[in-house]
């Protein structure tokens, strides 16, 4: 018998300086069973700090032709394509022909995913963003993932301060170009 999904929620008080972006968001997500409470924090993360309307989360793992999240205008038309955690070049290139914008979280050494794309086919290469957090932030936030979470995150200055069930961290944003 396979293992089905499990369900956390995340009451989000959203407060990001740099776009000006104020909002309180009930939040549901799926974890599929293959998937690390990092990979989950970091998807959780990546919707918060790229929300506008119409971000969504795609089915996640289980989807093959869709990002961890993406963004499509009121008529359909996909404008962002975010991926998290470690998506190969291949994956790359096919996401930043479909969308206007691609770019990527990681919960990963940020090195080694740079050192993995290189020198590989990418489209609008330039154009890509890659956004890692400080060495050891996502896995002393996962220490306080619950399945009901409540959750504050604040931005100034690409410096995340996170509240989580009462444990407050805070990180640098690192956002490094791909090209």
């Amino acid at each position: 018998m396979a293992l089905g999904a499990t369900m956390h929620t995340f009451t989000v008080q959203l407060a990001d300086v740099d776009r000006g972006v104020y909002e309180e968001l009930a939040v549901r997500v799926a974890r599929h069973p293959s998937e690390t409470a990092a990979f989950l924090l970091t998807r959780v993360l990546a919707y918060c700090l790229e929300y506008e309307e119409g971000i969504v989360f795609s089915e996640g793992i289980s989807s093959t032709d869709e990002p961890a999240v993406l963004v499509r205008d009121l008529t359909g038309r996909l404008t962002a394509w975010i991926e998290v955690g470690a998506p190969d070049a291949d994956r790359l290139h096919y996401g930043s022909k479909l969308a206007d914008r691609t770019t990527v979280y990681t919960h990963r050494d940020p090195e080694k995913l740079m050192a993995a794309w290189a020198g590989k086919r990418i489209h609008a290469v330039e154009t890509i963003t890659l956004h890692s957090f400080d060495p050891g932030f996502i896995d002393s936030a996962v220490a306080a993932l619950e399945r009901r979470n409540s959750m504050t995150v604040s931005v100034t200055e690409r410096q995340l301060y996170l509240d989580l069930n009462g444990t407050s961290l805070s990180t640098a944003i690192h956002d490094r170009p791909l090209a």
